[in-house]
């Protein structure tokens, strides 16, 4: 594959990771999974229960297996076409994710200030 199409699939696998892995460690849809997976992860007995369930509650370590499986189901391969891309593709692909995700935390805490202020005027006003 042609290295300009590698960067392009790589821009591209990177957002359905992000997506995906913030969902379920972030949004409303799973929280009492997520609630359930804390809470095994901070009192469980076993220290290998402790770290599976943290798997589940935190974006960047999650991302990382939802990295793998997206490799599986693709193929891809970053610069080379043996066991190296995969691994090569594996980091890349995680910490694009993870940048997106940043990105996305940024944005998203901007709309919330901007709302609170919005409430604060509003408030002000009306007195």
């Amino acid at each position: 594959m042609e290295i300009y199409l590698q960067i392009q699939w790589l821009f591209l696998l990177a957002l359905p990771i992000a997506c995906i892995s913030w969902t379920v460690t972030h949004e409303e849809v799973f929280r009492e999974p997520r609630e359930y997976c804390v809470n095994r992860s901070l009192y469980d007995r076993s220290i290998a229960r402790r770290k599976f369930f943290y798997l589940f509650t935190c974006e960047y370590c999650f991302s990382h297996y939802i990295t793998v499986f997206v490799l599986f189901l693709t193929g891809f391969k970053l610069l080379m076409p043996d066991w190296r891309g995969y691994l090569l593709a594996g980091f890349a692909l995680v910490w694009l994710a993870n940048l997106y995700m940043n990105i996305y935390a940024l944005i998203r805490q901007a709309i919330k200030k901007e709302k609170t202020e919005i409430k604060i005027l509003e408030k002000k006003t009306e007195q």
